[in-house]
């Protein structure tokens, strides 16, 4: 089977897709539609060399006039309405205005919505599809991100990650990975996390538990520290105790889990290490489709049997 799959029986022959920002996962992504029998239109979207059947364009309004589909990457939108879009030489805004010109009652599918995207969709009839907390998408983005991470570390550090401390914040669905990816490298080290069942998961693969009330006390002996938690835990205070000899690699979406002027003033060297999931394009991409493709066979076949909108 190929990446795109049944191209008739997904029902996307004919129709207009549009990709809207992101890497080389949304490429990816690209092919797989392609594939699918989409005639696909991207913006902002780092082809690296050119892909039959998709036509680039240089505005938002452009790409999505007549589209039915609109996919945006997972990474958050900044609160400008932007898309992450690392490659793109302006800022790819989606809202109302971008996409007037969509096909009314099509589908808009990104990560996590901004405000705006919210708004477009209300006001223009679409239907908004979100997928950044399907878990089993996550997943199978997890072991990129986590190898992403760890050569960040390498990179950020002039010793060796084994035999040295290391600290995972947060034990969702990066963090347990990440230990083990972590431990395999012969890394001391510390998970800390809120649920007890966590941490008890953290011991029973051969890392050191320790509560988040606890990481005043942890910090400041780690040689890197790996935050995975979504909310600002590395305010000031808890900085303060970073010692000055640790990279802080900040792995959580916008606004960050990092008070990052504060960070700046106390010396600790800090990296926002976002959009790692694309670090591997092509498996990411792949995992990525199979979470798209299966909203798309939900929508679609709802628009066929008649069912809620």
């Amino acid at each position: 089977m190929t990446l795109g799959g049944d191209a008739a029986g997904l029902g996307l022959v004919g129709r207009v897709v549009a990709i809207l920002g992101g890497d080389g996962r949304e490429a990816e992504i690209a092919r797989a539609l392609v594939e699918a029998g989409a005639e696909v239109r991207v913006c902002g979207v780092p082809l690296g060399e050119e892909i039959a059947g998709v036509t680039s364009f240089p505005t938002v309004a452009e790409t999505t006039r007549g589209a039915e589909i609109v996919i945006c990457p997972v990474p958050l939108p900044r609160a400008d309405g932007s898309l992450y879009a690392p490659s793109a030489d302006r800022p790819v805004v989606v809202d109302t205005e971008s996409l007037a010109g969509m096909h009314r009652g099509g589908l808009l599918i990104t990560g996590k919505a901004s405000a705006q995207m919210r708004q477009a969709a209300s006001e223009l009839q679409l239907r908004l599809r979100e997928y950044e907390s399907e878990e089993d998408l996550m997943l199978l983005r997890a072991p990129a991100i986590a190898e992403g991470a760890i050569r960040t570390a390498i990179e950020h550090t002039d010793v060796t990650l084994h035999s040295n401390q290391c600290l995972v914040v947060g034990f969702g669905k990066i963090g347990p990975v990440l230990a083990v990816m972590l431990t395999g490298l012969g890394a001391r080290v510390t998970v800390a996390a809120r649920s007890p069942v966590q941490r008890a998961r953290a011991y029973a693969l051969g890392c050191a538990p320790a509560s988040i009330d606890d990481l005043p006390s942890i910090v400041s002996g780690m040689v890197v520290i790996f935050n995975t938690v979504p909310a600002q835990l590395f305010t000031r205070r808890l900085l303060e105790h970073v010692g000055r000899q640790a990279v802080l690699i900040d792995l959580s979406p916008p606004p960050g889990g990092v008070d990052l002027d504060a960070a700046r003033e106390l010396g600790v060297r800090t990296v926002w290490a976002r959009g790692l999931g694309g670090r591997a394009p092509r498996t990411v991409g792949r995992s990525q489709w199979m979470g798209i493709r299966q909203i798309i066979a939900e929508e679609l076949g709802q628009e066929r049997t008649g069912g809620p909108r």
